[in-house]
C-alpha cells in the first residue's frame, strides 16, 4: 500500500487554489494571498431558547451549543456577551468553530454552567462577556491534571489504570479510583458446550490532553486501551466536561471494537468509582430513578416498616436522606435491636430490554438477590452516599441503549462501588458474529446473483465488526448531601435529555448555512399541504422507532430501510432491506426537518442517528478506516464498504449545532478517506476481481457519489480548521470535474490522490446512475457554489441539474448521448429547481414542481401520507402501517424542502 502524507504534497495545487483563505491562521493567510482586510458588518442580537422549551430545572453540568453568523458579520476576535431576556448578564465562554472564506466567523460555540442565571430565553450579542464568580481552572503536573470548578475538584491520572484518581468536594473525597472495566468470554452464551474462559480487563491510560481550560468550561480528553497481561484491546476515548461552579461531570465514552467476533464475546462494559461511606449504616442512602419521574429511596439499614417504631422524626429523616437523630432519642426497643436489622450493601437496577427494568438488592456476596421493584423505562440515574455527600451516576439513553445497568456494591463497608454498565453483565454476552454461513456464496457471480434476490451484497470475511465504535454519554454529580426526591428527579431528567440552547429557524436560515432550505411556511394551501405531509412522514419515523422497538446498544439511532406489507413488518431479516445505514440520505432529511421546524423531537431523532451512523456504521480503525457499510441485516454485515455511508455531509449538522468534540473526531477521520481507494476496489465484483494494484494518480473514484462524500469531509475540515489541503482538494476536484468534457457524467475518469484532481479522455462519453447525487452531492455543491466564485464550476453543475430530468434530446444536445431511463425523478426535482433558480428560468421551475408532484420513485404530492392501524392477531403488537420506504421518504423530504426554498413562488 502506498502511503502519502498530507503534509508533503500539493505545492503546485496550493498555488492553483490560492484565491480563497479560511481558518484560524487568518491574518497570515490573508497577508500571503492578498485577501483584503475584513471589515466586520456586525449583526443584530440573536435570541436563544431551550430546545424542549421552558426553563430546565437542572443542567448536565452545563450546556454547550452552536450559533451561525452571516458572512462578514464578525471577525475571529469578536467577543460575544450573553444575557437573559430580562437583561441579566450570564457568564459565557465562546470560541469559533467555523469560518467563511473571507475570514469572518461562520459558527461560534458557547458554554454556560448550571450555576448561570436560568431563564426561558436568552440574547447573544456583540459585547464583553460576563465571567463566572467561580471560574473553572486547570492545574497540570507531570503526574496528574486537576480541574477545579470552584465547587468540586477532579484529579486525572496521566497514566495507569485509574482514569480519575479522585473527585473531591469541600475537602472531602466523594469518589475515588474511577476506572474502565470490560469482561469477555470465549464462547457465546447461546452456544455453550464445555468450558468457558472468562477474563476481565481494565482501561489503561495512554494520553491525557486538556482541550479547554475555562473560564466557564474545561474539557479533558483521555485516550487508552483495555489491558490485562499481554493483551491490549478495545481502544477508548473519554472526554470529561466540567463547568464553572458546577458539581456535575459529563463524560462522553467511546470505544472501538478490535476483537475477534468469533472469540471475543463481551460480557460487561462499565465505568466504576469507589465511594467512601461514612457514618452508620442507617445514614447510608441509595437512590434510583425509575420511570415517569419515580424515585426509589432506600437506606443500607432501614428503620422504616419494622415491628417496632423508632419514631416519626426518625423515619421521616431516613426517607428524606437526612442524618438521623441520635439513636439514644429513639424508641429503645428499636435502638437496642438495630444489630438484628440486615444491612443491604448491594443494589442493581438492570434494563435488559427497552420495555422493562428490575431493581434487586442483597446483603452481600454469597447471599441471594431479592427483587425490590420494577417498571418500564428507567431514567438511568443512581446515587450512593450519606447525608454528608455522595455520588450520583447515570447514563443518557439508558433504556434506549439496553442492556444497561446501574450497580452499587459494598455500601455496608467503608467503600462502596458505583458502576454504570454500558453492557450489563446480567445480559447475554455480546455476539457480533455474522448471521449466516454464506449460503454457498463463494464466488463473485454467486454473490451478484444472490444480490438479485435478497439485495444483500455478501462476501466472505467482509461482515466484520472490527473497527466499529459506540459512543455513550454519562453523568456524575459529586453531591454535598443525599438529594431530595424532587432534586434527584431533576438530575435524572438532565442526564436523560441534556438541555440544549438553540437559535430559532429564522436566524439559522438568515445566516446562510447548510444550503437551500427555508423555515416551514404554511402561508398558502399548497404549501400547507406539503408541510403537513412532511410532518406526517416525520411523525411516522418517530412512531415506528417506538412501536417497532428500534433500540439496543448497537441499533439505537438507526431506522429500517423497507417495509413488508404482507407480514406487516419491516424487512429486518431480508438482506439489504433491513437497517438503513444512511441509505439515500435519511440523516440529511431528518436534520433539515429540524432546521425548518425547530422541533425538539426532530432534533433528538437526528442526533441519535448521527451518534449511531457516525460510530456503528463507520470503520474507525483497520484496513477500512474511513469507510461505511451499506444497509443490511447487521450494521456492518454488507460487503459494500463505501465513503457514501461514512459521509461527513450527514454529521456536520450535529457538530456545528452542538460543537460536540466526538462528532468532530469522526469528521476529522474522513479527511483522508480518499486513501481507502488504495486498499479496496469498489468495482471488484463487476470487473471480475482481478489483481488490485491501484495507481495513486489514477484511482477509480467516481465524481458523483464518491466525490460528494469526500467533498463534504473536505468542506467541513476547511470550514473548521482552515486546512489548506482539504481546501485545495475540494476546489481542485470541483474545477477538474467541471473541466471534463461532460463534467459530472463523463465516463472513464481517474482521480489523483496527490492533489484531488480528476482526469478523463478528451472525447465526451456518458456514465450516469440514479444514485449519483442522492448521497449529499446536491447539498454540498449548493454550499460550495455559494462559498466560492467559480463560474465554470457553477455552469457545469447547473447543466447537470438541468439535464438529469431533462429530455433525451436535451441530454444528447448537451452531452452527445441520452442518459437513459433514470430512476428517482422526484428526488431530482430539487436539481431541476436549483437550475431554475440559478438560471432564473420559470419554465424549469414549473417543470420542477411537475416532477415533484408526479412522485416518480417517491410519493405523489397530491396524495397525503396516511397510515392505518393494524391490530393483533395479524401483528404481534398494534402498529401504524404506511406505504413506506425510508429512502423514498427521505428523498421526498429533501426534494420538497429544496423546491419550496428555491422555486416556492411557483406554487
Amino acid at each position: 500500500m502506498v502511503h502519502i502524507s498530507r503534509r508533503t504534497v500539493l505545492t503546485s495545487a496550493l498555488a492553483a487554489g490560492a484565491g480563497v483563505a479560511l481558518g484560524p491562521r487568518l491574518a497570515t493567510a490573508h497577508a500571503a494571498q492578498g485577501v483584503p482586510t475584513l471589515v466586520p458588518a456586525g449583526h443584530d442580537p440573536v435570541d436563544l431558547h431551550w430546545l424542549e422549551g421552558g426553563s430546565p430545572a437542572a443542567l448536565a453540568g452545563g450546556t454547550t451549543w452552536g450559533v451561525p453568523w452571516p458572512r462578514g458579520a464578525f471577525a475571529p476576535d469578536q467577543q460575544l456577551a450573553l444575557t437573559t431576556a430580562a437583561g441579566e448578564p450570564v457568564p459565557v465562554q465562546t470560541w469559533p468553530t467555523g469560518w467563511w472564506p473571507d475570514g469572518s466567523v461562520k459558527w461560534t460555540a458557547h458554554a454556560v454552567s448550571a450555576e448561570a442565571p436560568r431563564a426561558e430565553s436568552y440574547r447573544l450579542a456583540a459585547g464583553r462577556p460576563s465571567t463566572p464568580g467561580k471560574r473553572v481552572t486547570v492545574r497540570e503536573t507531570p503526574g496528574e491534571i486537576t480541574v477545579d470548578t470552584g465547587t468540586v475538584q477532579v484529579v486525572f491520572a496521566r497514566n495507569g489504570n485509574q482514569v480519575v484518581r479522585a473527585i473531591r468536594r469541600g475537602g472531602q473525597d466523594v469518589a475515588l479510583g474511577g476506572r474502565l472495566i470490560v469482561s469477555r468470554q470465549d464462547v457465546p452464551d447461546t452456544d455453550r458446550s464445555g468450558s468457558v474462559r472468562h477474563e476481565s480487563f481494565t482501561g489503561a491510560v495512554d494520553r491525557v490532553t486538556v482541550e479547554q481550560s475555562g473560564p466557564v468550561r474545561a474539557v479533558v480528553k483521555v485516550e487508552g486501551r483495555h489491558r490485562k497481561g499481554q493483551r491490549s484491546w478495545l481502544p477508548f476515548v473519554l472526554r470529561f466536561y466540567l463547568y464553572a461552579g458546577s458539581d456535575g461531570v459529563r463524560v462522553v465514552h467511546t470505544f472501538v471494537f478490535d476483537g475477534d467476533e468469533n472469540r471475543d464475546f463481551i460480557t460487561g462494559i462499565g465505568v466504576t468509582f469507589s465511594v467512601p461511606m461514612r457514618g452508620e449504616a442507617y445514614d447510608r442512602h441509595v437512590r434510583f430513578a425509575g420511570a415517569d419521574g419515580g424515585v426509589l429511596s432506600e437506606a443500607v439499614r432501614g428503620v422504616t416498616g419494622l415491628r417496632r417504631d423508632p419514631g416519626a422524626a426518625v423515619r421521616t429523616a431516613q426517607v428524606e436522606g437526612r442524618a438521623l437523630p441520635d439513636p439514644a432519642t429513639w424508641d429503645q426497643r428499636v435502638t437496642s435491636r438495630l444489630h438484628w436489622v440486615p444491612q443491604w450493601g448491594d443494589y442493581s437496577l438492570s434494563q435488559l430490554t427497552a420495555h422493562g427494568f428490575e431493581i434487586r438488592k442483597r446483603t452481600g456476596p454469597g447471599h441471594s438477590w431479592i427483587r425490590v421493584d420494577g417498571g418500564t423505562r428507567a431514567a438511568g440515574l443512581g446515587y450512593v452516599g450519606t447525608p454528608s455527600g455522595g455520588l450520583a451516576f447515570g447514563m443518557r439513553d439508558f433504556w434506549q441503549l439496553h442492556p444497561t445497568e446501574l450497580e452499587i456494591t459494598g455500601a455496608a463497608t467503608d467503600e462502596a462501588e458505583a458502576t454504570v454498565w454500558l453492557w450489563s453483565p446480567r445480559a447475554e454476552a455480546m455476539d457480533l458474529r455474522f448471521y449466516h454461513d454464506g449460503l454457498g456464496q463463494d464466488t463473485y457471480p454467486e454473490q451478484l446473483d444472490a444480490l438479485e434476490i435478497t439485495y444483500e451484497d455478501y462476501e466472505p470475511e467482509f461482515g466484520t465488526p472490527y473497527g466499529v465504535a459506540r459512543t455513550t454519554e454519562l453523568m456524575f454529580w459529586a453531591l454535598a448531601a443525599t438529594p431530595t426526591a424532587e432534586r434527584f428527579t431533576e438530575l435524572a431528567a438532565a442526564s436523560a435529555t441534556p438541555p440544549l440552547l438553540v437559535a430559532d429557524p429564522g436566524h439559522v436560515h438568515s445566516a446562510g448555512v447548510f444550503g437551500s432550505w427555508a423555515p416551514a411556511d404554511r402561508s398558502t394551501p399548497a404549501r400547507a399541504a406539503i408541510e403537513d405531509n412532511l410532518d406526517r412522514m416525520h411523525a411516522y419515523y418517530v412512531d415506528q422507532v417506538d412501536q417497532r422497538s428500534w433500540y439496543g446498544f448497537w441499533d439505537h439511532g438507526d431506522v429500517m430501510h423497507e417495509y413488508d406489507g404482507d407480514r406487516h413488518q419491516w424487512r429486518y431479516d431480508v438482506g439489504g432491506y433491513a437497517w438503513d445505514n444512511s441509505e439515500l440520505s435519511t440523516d440529511l432529511w431528518l436534520w433539515y426537518h429540524y432546521l425548518r421546524t425547530g422541533d425538539a423531537t426532530a432534533f433528538r431523532l437526528a442526533e441519535a442517528m448521527t451518534r449511531h451512523t457516525g460510530e456503528v456504521d463507520q470503520y474507525h480503525l483497520g484496513t477500512w478506516k474511513g469507510l461505511g457499510t451499506r444497509h443490511g441485516v447487521m450494521h456492518w454485515g454488507d460487503s459494500a464498504k463505501q465513503v457514501r455511508i461514512s459521509n461527513a455531509n450527514y454529521r456536520r449538522f450535529h457538530y456545528f449545532l452542538t460543537a460536540d468534540e466526538r462528532v468532530g473526531d469522526t469528521l476529522h477521520e474522513l479527511v483522508d478517506s480518499d486513501r481507502t481507494f488504495l486498499v479496496l476496489d469498489p468495482g471488484r465484483k463487476i470487473n471480475g476481481g482481478g489483481p488490485f494494484d491501484p495507481d495513486p494518480s489514477a484511482l477509480g473514484v467516481g465524481q458523483t457519489t464518491d466525490w460528494g462524500a469526500l467533498a463534504g469531509a473536505w468542506l467541513t475540515e476547511w470550514e473548521r480548521n482552515g486546512d489548506p489541503i482539504a481546501r485545495t482538494k475540494l476546489l481542485n476536484g470541483a474545477r477538474s470535474i467541471a473541466a471534463l468534457p461532460n463534467h459530472w457524467v463523463q465516463g472513464s475518469v481517474r482521480y489523483d490522490l496527490a492533489d484531488g484532481t480528476f482526469t478523463g479522455p478528451a472525447e465526451p462519453s456518458v456514465s450516469i446512475g440514479s444514485l449519483s447525487s442522492v448521497f449529499g452531492l446536491i447539498e454540498v455543491m449548493t454550499e460550495l457554489i455559494d462559498l466560492v466564485d467559480e463560474p465554470e464550476v457553477e455552469a457545469a453543475w447547473v447543466e447537470f441539474c438541468r439535464l438529469y430530468n431533462g429530455t433525451a434530446a436535451e441530454q444528447v444536445a448537451a452531452t452527445g448521448a441520452s442518459w437513459g431511463s433514470l430512476n428517482l425523478r422526484q428526488s431530482y426535482s430539487r436539481a431541476t429547481a436549483y437550475a431554475a433558480a440559478r438560471l432564473d428560468d420559470t419554465t424549469l421551475a414549473r417543470r420542477a414542481w411537475t416532477e415533484f408532484r408526479t412522485g416518480h420513485a417517491g410519493y405523489p404530492a397530491d396524495h397525503p401520507f396516511e397510515t392505518v392501524r393494524v391490530e393483533p392477531p395479524r401483528v404481534l403488537n398494534a402498529v401504524d402501517e404506511g406505504r413506506f420506504s425510508t429512502n423514498a421518504s427521505a428523498q421526498y423530504g429533501l426534494a420538497a424542502i429544496q423546491c419550496l426554498a428555491l422555486v416556492g413562488e411557483e406554487l
